[in-house]
């Protein structure tokens, strides 16, 4: 907080020379690093690294704002504390990251030397990424390629936004149709090339087929829903990938939590 002459100011307040001004910092607040037991489910694991089934309802990593446990503080328990530490004491093992309402699959690194190799498989886009999203809306198309670059909203900063080309960065999606159902909603297939905060929520925005249960990006509720969304319907299903160190090649999958059996029920199918 920045105040002038007693009084909080705006960041387009212009000062004047003489003008004194106060800064209220925060208090930094530690960030507890021990272990918790999360009881988490590996998918794989071997010496060098481990892919994760994430539960909704859990961020990845510390970050600003109030204290809280986090799949880092899960994974120091699960491993042992045997993490790469490239990512510094609050992100322990962290390559990438998953939406804290988002579930599936994760992976983070156990030696500094896989941590390097798994980012440059990231950076590379040498990775197969595959979410499947029960979202609003019937697509008149079974498949399609979302090229629109993204950026922050200016005015809500927890938010991002499709904007022009030249402006934000490069967003690419693409999405597949894996069924209708009654209700007026649809089960996709979302492969990732790229990596953007919120990429396939903002994406699918987009194209009018907000995610069930995303209220920040749009989602308002359906009349003949077969359950309320508690979450995010979003589920990072698969992960194909080479082993950065021994080659192996890696296709792995994580079946979609019990939250969505209720909307994928067969019965509800209408294709």
């Amino acid at each position: 907080l920045v105040r002038l002459e007693g009084q909080p100011i705006s960041k387009n307040r212009k000062i004047s020379q003489g003008d004194v001004l106060v800064f209220e910092m925060p208090e930094i607040q530690e960030c507890n690093m021990d272990p918790v037991d999360l009881n988490l489910s590996a998918v794989y694991e071997d010496e060098y690294l481990v892919v994760i089934d994430k539960p909704a309802g859990l961020i990845t990593h510390p970050g600003a704002g109030a204290p809280e446990t986090t799949l880092a503080h899960g994974l120091l328990f699960h491993c042992k504390g045997e993490l790469s530490g490239i990512g510094g004491v609050e992100r322990p093992g962290i390559v990438h990251r998953l939406d804290r309402d988002t579930s599936g699959l994760i992976v983070a690194a156990k030696t500094d030397v896989a941590h390097r190799q798994l980012g440059e498989l990231f950076h590379s886009r040498s990775l197969v990424k595959e979410y499947l999203a029960v979202a609003k809306g019937r697509p008149e198309l079974i498949s399609g390629s979302i090229r629109k670059p993204i950026e922050r909203n200016p005015t809500q900063r927890h938010k991002m936004r499709v904007c022009q080309e030249g402006h934000g960065r490069e967003a690419h999606t693409d999405w597949k149709l894996e069924g209708l159902y009654q209700g007026g909603y649809s089960l996709l297939r979302c492969r990732i090339h790229t990596g953007r905060t919120h990429q396939i929520r903002v994406h699918l925005r987009s194209l009018g087929f907000p995610i069930l249960g995303d209220v920040v990006y749009g989602y308002r509720a359906l009349p003949f829903l077969p359950a309320v969304p508690s979450r995010v319907m979003l589920h990072s299903a698969h992960l194909a990938f080479e082993h950065p160190i021994t080659g192996e090649s890696l296709d792995l999958n994580a079946p979609l939590p019990e939250v969505f059996e209720p909307f994928v029920d067969a019965s509800l199918r209408l294709d």
